[in-house]
């Protein structure tokens, strides 16, 4: 099916995977890992590319026809959709799956389908994007605004490594622990707690004086508390608590790179492109070594 405009999704479609598609390799890779997700999940997969209608005035001494181009536009969107079906199918061909071009920014497109999405996907780096160095402008959208949890397909995941999830201590951090936990259950893999606690502005002077041994018994009794009841309710997922001295986005960066997928939460305030998304997500998003999962509170 296809949409010129912002035409709305039906409420009657299942919840599912839905993937920003745009020709990409790493939309590719989105898609692959959006196709796995899916089928752990028994879901539906649901491919969209977002293009703009808008008509350039002209590319030279060409003035091109509003039509031609929309068709033009249309008619490579369509071959990107056709492709990332070949990809979704050759790794999950017993998966339903979906395409749709829809008109539209690619920001406010996808913000719009995950409205009815149960997990929304996107690639690091879109067409033209400097791959491995910084995460693309939709991608960041779709984190800081998206209305269900997003996953930005980034490094190389360890086929066998854990899922970590960065536990903060506040309320924001329930939701991610939920997604965390499901996720590692449906992997058969462990899952690693991580909450650092040394993220402080004092001088140095400020830290000779403090008790670290009584603030690191504090620490690990604040993770133990966010951490009640969800072992119980999986029983199944090995947990590792890991309490640290550190940055918090440096110590899941480092995590991440031996892990299937690293889990934060995000209070997720407004949208503003990443203006309003946390510090610690925006750096997982630029420089962890696997996917990352955004849920926010």
């Amino acid at each position: 099916m296809v949409g010129r405009g912002e035409q709305p999704v039906s409420e009657q479609r299942p919840r599912g995977v839905v993937v920003g598609v745009d020709g990409s390799e790493a939309a590719a890779g989105a898609v692959r890992w959006a196709a796995q997700e899916a089928a752990r999940r028994h879901l539906p997969l649901r491919l969209v590319a977002a293009v703009d209608w808008a008509v350039p005035a002209g590319i030279g001494a060409v003035d091109l026809q509003p039509e031609i181009f929309r068709d033009a536009i249309e008619a490579a969107a369509q071959e990107w959709l056709a492709h990332a079906r070949a990809v979704a199918e050759d790794v999950a061909p017993e998966l339903g799956t979906e395409t749709e071009v829809r008109g539209g920014v690619p920001a406010a497109v996808l913000h719009h389908e995950s409205e009815t999405a149960e997990l929304l996907v996107v690639g690091n780096r879109g067409v033209g994007g400097f791959a491995g160095l910084f995460a693309g402008s939709v991608s960041i959208a779709a984190a800081a605004s998206a209305r269900c949890p997003v996953v930005v397909v980034r490094g190389t995941p360890t086929p066998d490594g854990p899922v970590v999830v960065g536990v903060d201590g506040s309320p924001v951090s329930e939701p991610a622990l939920s997604f965390a936990f499901t996720a590692a259950s449906a992997r058969g893999s462990g899952l690693v707690a991580v909450h650092a606690w040394s993220d402080s502005t004092l001088d140095a002077a400020g830290w000779a004086l403090l008790e670290w041994d009584a603030i690191e018994a504090g620490e690990r009794e604040l993770l133990a508390e966010r951490l009640a009841g969800w072992s119980e309710k999986y029983p199944d997922v090995v947990v590792t608590r890991e309490v640290v001295r550190d940055n918090p986005a440096a110590a899941l960066v480092s995590r991440s790179r031996h892990a299937q997928l690293v889990v934060v939460g995000s209070r997720g305030r407004g949208s503003v492109r990443g203006a309003l998304l946390g510090s610690v997500s925006q750096v997982l998003l630029r420089h962890a070594g696997c996917p990352v999962a955004v849920v926010r509170a």
